[in-house]
């Protein structure tokens, strides 16, 4: 099985901003991933104005832990505000999002497969 580089600290902003093609806004920096899978520890940076709606809600296969640096996204799903300082942890087949981020947001995320 592939893994994830070896890499000691690094400014985040290393990582190249790759924009998402079906949602205006949002971005994602990823520091590593496994290749060919989504098992992945990313920056998302959500743009002030950005809707997630056009991605719907997700459901994956995959654990999922986030960390929201700074700024906030609400919840449309739940009509809920999740701010900065606070974390998710989303088992396999978990329904979240989709979301708007008003003001901005950024998230740490860590993707991974559990046996």
């Amino acid at each position: 099985m592939a893994v994830k580089p070896e890499l000691e600290f690094l400014d985040y902003k290393t990582f190249e901003l790759k924009p998402f093609t079906n949602v205006k806004g949002l971005s994602e920096r990823i520091i590593a991933q496994v290749p060919g899978t989504s098992v992945a520890t990313r920056i998302l940076e959500f743009e002030p104005g950005t809707d997630t709606s056009p991605n719907g809600v997700q459901i994956h296969d995959f654990w999922e832990e986030l960390y929201i640096i700074e700024g906030s996204i609400i919840d449309l799903e739940l009509d809920e505000e999740f701010t900065s300082g606070m974390v998710a942890c989303r088992p396999p087949g978990m329904r979240h999002g989709p979301w708007k981020a008003p003001n901005g947001c950024k998230i740490f995320e860590v993707r991974y497969y559990s046996k």
